[in-house]
Order: C-alpha cells, then structure tokens, then sequence
C-alpha cells in the first residue's frame, strides 16, 4: 500500500504574528508542521505499519520546508518530496495543481492531508488535489479502517458536533481532524535515520506542469492586523434596563441588523 502524506511548514502556533508593510514578517519565526498534518502523517504512519508499503510526504515550498520534511520522516515516514514553489509564489489552487501532478505521477491507494491549516485555514488544498485526480473525498475524519483485500475504506467524520460514517473505494483522499490520533514525537534513532531518507526536489518543469497551469485564482488585496481589543463593558440597571441597553448598543454602536 502506498500512501501519500501532504505536509505543510507553518509558524509555530505559539509564534505573535507581526504584519509590516502589509506582509507578515517572517524572520526570528519558528516554523512546525502544521498540527492538523501531523495527525495526517501519524495515520498514514499506521496505516502503513498495519498493512505494509511505504509512506511518502510531500510539500510545496522552498528550502526551508525541508525541515518540515525531515522531522515527517524522522516520525517513521520512508522518503519525502519537496516541490518547488513557483518564483512569484503559490495561491491553493496552484499548489494542488503542483500536489496533485506529483501524486499521479505514480500508483498510490491513499492521500492523507490536514483538515486546515493554521495559518491560512482554507482548507481547500486536499480537496482541490482529490478533484484534480477525480478520487473521492472525506473530509475531517476522526476514525479510518481500511480494507486493502477490498481496496476498500470506513471513515468517521466530524460533522460539527456530530459524526458521520461514510464507506468509499479506494484510492481516495482523507483530511484529519484533531482526535484521530495522537501523533508521535521523533526520536533520536528516527532523526538519524532521516537523513539517509530519499529527499526528492522536483520543479514544476519536472511533473509537465507550465506556467498557465500554476496561475494564481486569488490575490490578497489586504492583509493587516485584528484592531485592538477593547475593554468590556458593565451595563447596569435591573435586567429589563439591562436588555434594553444591550439592544441599543448592537443597534446603534456596533451597527449590528436586528430583527
């Protein structure tokens, strides 16, 4: 069984994001796998323990992503690939595009990714890689059982509160919500191992694709910080006076449409 990883290199979740000139300022910025990842390289890790073949992580990005790929194959993952971002850099959909053109390159039965990412949190990359390799998809899993004698799989999604148990063939694409799985940490063995892991670099050029095919569908027009918070506000009066001040503050001050 072969099952592909999707990685993505994020700033670390404890990191005070800084936006200057209306760009967000990368240096003295520590940067982890994306956590919703890690779940996706821990289940793919599993899989794979449980039915054989191999795991592969790939990433879109520059070379600092290599470090991100590292620590997934210190985790257990057996080789890894680093596809080249284009130089005016990458929106979802070309990233996809990118993903989507390595992964077909070669028989695979699963993709796994991250239901979001932190960062951006569009959460649309897995799904624009399932529609571009016409697989199904399912998203934000907290359970997977595969039958690989069926080709075969059963996936609990969440389903905002809920759960939904949804069957599909195989190959498909999953993206792991947080409770699949408690990822692993790597360990010293694991972190020397890595670094005789295949690391592949694969530019565009090397997967077919041209440059109107990696064409961005979006642009950022804006990007600035949350304005300040401001202090809260006690209302006082008995709770008829209360609510009715309340109303007036929606209303009037936060400009907020009531019924």
């Amino acid at each position: 069984m072969h099952i592909v990883a999707l990685v993505k290199q994020t700033f670390d979740t404890e990191e005070k994001i800084r936006i200057r000139d209306g760009t967000v300022e990368e240096e003295d910025v520590k940067f982890v796998i994306n956590p919703y990842d890690e779940y996706a390289i821990e289940e793919a890790l599993r899989l794979r323990d449980a039915h054989g073949g191999r795991v592969t992580v790939v990433t879109v990005g520059g070379e600092r992503s290599v470090e991100a790929l590292r620590t997934a194959l210190a985790m257990g993952a057996d080789e890894a690939a680093l596809l080249e971002e284009p130089s005016g850099g990458a929106d979802e959909a070309a990233i996809a595009e990118l993903l989507a053109a390595y992964i077909g390159s070669a028989p695979y039965d699963i993709v796994l990714g991250g239901h979001f990412s932190v960062d951006r949190g569009s959460g649309q990359v897995a799904i624009r890689v399932a529609a571009l390799l016409d697989i199904p998809h399912v998203g934000a899993i907290t359970k997977l059982d595969v039958d690989a004698a069926t080709g075969s799989a059963v996936a609990v999604r969440d389903a905002e509160g809920d759960e939904v148990t949804v069957e599909t063939s195989l190959p498909a694409c999953f993206t792991a919500q947080q409770g699949l799985n408690e990822p692993r940490y790597p360990t010293l063995p694991g972190i020397m191992k890595a670094k005789k892991k295949p690391l592949a670099r694969l530019s565009a050029g090397d997967l077919g694709l041209t440059d109107d095919r990696l064409l961005a569908k979006t642009r950022v027009v804006e990007l600035a910080a949350p304005p300040p918070r401001e202090a809260g506000r006690l209302i006082a009066g008995d709770p008829a006076e209360q609510a009715s001040e309340l109303v007036r503050a929606l209303r009037d001050d936060a400009k907020l449409t009531l019924p």
